[in-house]
């Protein structure tokens, strides 16, 4: 069974709803113009590796998301956990997109993505905006993982949050880039099977982005029995 599906009342993307405490993070977001070249050796045979340069991978009301990796192999579309989070319509540069089975949440089939990236290569971010929150968080009240939500300049008072990331560079205030900026060092090697990782063809699976967007207008009802105890 899938564990991000069984573990919905404590799921990550409430986990950076409120605010949170400060974590230490390093210095003002940083513009990047070359990509990291991983250090890895190249994807085994089966591998679908796609190498593009920050292309859209969808848009929600309107508001267009690329690609967080210059080099992903599939783009995994799931249900939020939050009421108020938009569908992704998928763009026609979507890497290998596949919308997952449910996961009885009662929100769109498309309102959460997960991005499953080559593990080394640097996280940029998905849209233009200004950070609200960055930081480290507990994933499922037991692993940590590193957040940075941004509020779309298209869509003021929305958020786009991006979650499973490793070494946040960003801050709140920060000014950031779709595409160009740099948010963390890579994607975070989480140490149990996600959904996205059932449709690999090869193993063991590459860490994945979760992205989402929601609108803050529509409230949201936490999951019963959410929290760390």
């Amino acid at each position: 069974m899938v564990l991000a599906a069984a573990r919905s009342a404590c799921a990550g993307a409430a986990a950076v709803d409120a605010p949170i405490a400060a974590a230490s993070v390093p210095g003002p977001a940083a513009l990047a113009p070359s990509t990291t070249v991983p250090p890895e050796p190249a994807p085994a045979p089966g591998r679908g590796l796609v190498e593009q340069a920050w292309s859209p991978l969808g848009a929600a009301g309107g508001l267009a998301l690329v690609h967080p990796s210059s080099q992903v192999e599939r783009v995994g579309f799931h249900e939020s956990n939050h009421e108020g989070a938009r569908e992704i319509e998928p763009a026609p540069t979507a890497v290998s997109p596949t919308t997952l089975e449910s996961r009885q949440r009662g929100t769109s089939p498309r309102s959460a993505v997960d991005v499953v990236v080559h593990p080394a290569a640097e996280i940029r971010a998905p849209v233009t905006g200004r950070v609200q929150r960055a930081g480290t968080y507990v994933l499922y009240c037991e692993y940590s993982d590193d957040f940075a939500v941004i509020e779309p300049d298209d869509r003021p008072g929305w958020e786009v949050k991006v979650l499973h990331i490793d070494g946040v560079a960003v801050r709140r205030g920060d000014t950031v880039v779709a595409g160009e900026t740099v948010i963390a060092r890579r994607a975070t090697r989480l140490p149990f099977e996600s959904q996205v990782d059932e449709i690999s063809p090869v193993q063991p699976a590459w860490p994945r982005v979760h992205i989402e967007v929601v609108d803050l207008a529509i409230p949201n009802r936490p999951s019963p029995g959410g929290g760390c105890s």
